[in-house]
């Protein structure tokens, strides 16, 4: 047992000795190659960090046309975000003095409490008290085309309008669709439902500048009339519903007609002449009646006297701002019987009654400007009580130190 246990340990002996050189020498390789893939990948580092350098250096080559839009971006960019801060900080400020909770207050109130607290009789919109968001107020930027190394991202960019021949071709694009489903829908000998026909009467397509402020582009005339050309021929194909959204983005409604159902019919008197009569003429504590009557010399009767029954000029204008804006200061006489209020209160009570009785001699188009004038709009304002502690309405006492 002895000499079989001496036997084996020699053995083991034996077998590590020749075992030793045989690590060494793999040892020895492991470390050549390890030494030789450290020197690969540090060359590849090498070059790797080189072609870094070359790709920043390519980079840095930027044109002046592309830094100089980069730093109008910037500076637009920094701009439209102030405008958004101070449009916020104005919107919350709005609510508290209206009384109401700032996150829930909408564009719908910022402009009803505008309209109350900085009333306007200017005929032109623009030039009326405003508060909008900045993206409605300052007009839109067209991004860029090109990256920084002058490739264009549009493919139409080389047609000088991409945004409107991409326009044109989405629209192609659609109706070579609605082909291809009416030859199936007809394979199948289906029927297309009559509820789902699109149906575009109330509105109409947006104007050529309206066109052009949503492509961000310009567009001549003959390119406008290719465009509505077609739209329509989209719109006329049997399965145009299934664009129904694509098609609604280029249409607008037409202005409202709700005035069109309330219009009075004239009357006619034993001559012959047409006459229309509004009552509920309301201004403060003013009441009164106006009677128009068609054809006229322009003649205005107030309580019995013409129209130096007003003193003042202000007054005057008031009364015949409808007749001069819709161009029938001498085409119709004006009737008017009028109590209570003050020169102010009777003097806004005719002009309403005369702009409300013109309705029934004027046309549509005429209809929709005095719409937008204000003039058929009644005016709902009285006069604020005073309020306990305090000299006025709004007025407070003065206040002192000491």
């Amino acid at each position: 047992m002895f000499l079989c246990y001496n036997k084996m340990s020699f053995a083991i002996k034996l077998t590590l000795k020749q075992a030793l050189p045989i690590a060494s020498r793999s040892s020895i390789i492991l470390q050549n190659v390890y030494n030789y893939s450290s020197k690969a990948t540090s060359q590849d580092n090498f070059y790797n960090s080189f072609t870094d350098w070359e790709t920043l250096s390519k980079k840095k080559k930027v044109s002046k046309a592309m830094r100089a839009y980069l730093e109008r971006a910037k500076e637009h960019d920094e701009f439209m975000k102030k405008q958004q801060f101070e449009y916020n900080i104005g919107k919350r400020h709005l609510a508290n003095m209206m009384g109401e909770d700032p996150e829930t207050f909408t564009q719908k109130d910022v402009d009803r409490a505008i309209e109350y607290l900085f009333p306007s009789g200017i005929y032109d919109r623009a030039a009326r008290p405003l508060m909008k968001p900045p993206e409605e107020v300052f007009p839109a930027r067209k991004a860029a085309e090109f990256d920084e190394a002058g490739r264009p991202h549009h493919f139409l960019f080389y047609t000088g309008k991409p945004n409107f021949f991409k326009l044109l071709y989405d629209i192609t694009e659609n109706i070579q669709d609605l082909y291809k489903y009416g030859d199936k829908v007809i394979r199948k000998k289906e029927v297309t439902d009559e509820k789902l026909l699109l149906n575009i009467t109330g509105s109409v397509w947006l104007t050529k500048d309206q066109l052009e402020q949503l492509l961000v582009e310009t567009v001549t005339d003959l390119e406008y009339d290719n465009f509505k050309l077609a739209m329509d021929r989209l719109v006329s194909l049997p399965h145009s519903h299934i664009y129904k959204e694509f098609i609604e983005k280029f249409r607008k409604p037409l202005a409202t007609q709700r005035f069109a159902l309330e219009i009075p019919k004239p009357s006619y008197d034993e001559n012959g002449n047409a006459f229309v009569t509004t009552y509920e003429c309301l201004r403060k504590k003013a009441r009164g009646d106006v009677t128009i009557k068609s054809p006229g010399t322009g003649k205005i009767t107030i309580n019995g006297q013409d129209l130096t029954y007003f003193e003042d000029t202000q007054s005057r204008e008031q009364v015949i701002f409808p007749l001069i804006f819709t161009g029938m200061q001498d085409k119709v006489d004006i009737v008017c019987n009028i109590e209570g209020g003050g020169p102010s209160g009777q003097s806004g009570a005719i002009r309403w009654g005369i702009a409300w009785g013109l309705r029934s001699f004027v046309d549509k188009d005429m209809l929709e400007a005095m719409q937008l004038a204000g003039l058929l709009t009644r005016d709902h304002r009285r006069r604020e009580r005073k309020k306990p502690g305090q000299p006025g309405a709004r007025k407070k006492p003065t206040w002192k130190r000491r």
